[in-house]
């Protein structure tokens, strides 16, 4: 497993454990979130990082992302999962781009 697939594995299994330390943990700290494919920055720093997701995982404790697929190609990682369990009672699919370097996941696209 590349360094990268070992990255998005990990923040995928704390995201369906909850575990927001071991979740965020898997980031840089100047990490980026933006939409794909306008790459408007939804979300930058750790720290707005560790909010949204803490608030997230309050409000959706039954949630569960499933891998649907997964696609590697070097540092670069694209998931498509299905999240179940949210309080909203509706299902989303989501798919993910994740850029790694060697230590953290640096930016994340979600399609839109």
């Amino acid at each position: 497993m590349s360094r990268a697939e070992e990255l998005a594995a990990k923040q995928l299994e704390a995201y369906n454990a909850q575990n927001i330390d071991e979740f965020v943990a898997q980031y840089s700290d100047d990490i980026i979130v933006m939409d794909f494919p306008s790459n408007e920055i939804t979300l930058e720093g750790k720290d707005a990082f560790r909010q949204r997701y803490h608030t997230l995982f309050m409000n959706n404790p039954n949630q569960h992302a499933e891998l649907k697929a997964r696609i590697v190609k070097g540092n670069v990682v694209i998931d498509h999962e299905l999240v179940t369990g949210r309080s909203s009672g509706n299902d989303v699919e989501a798919i993910a781009i994740y850029e790694t370097n060697d230590q953290h996941i640096t930016k994340v696209w979600f399609v839109k």
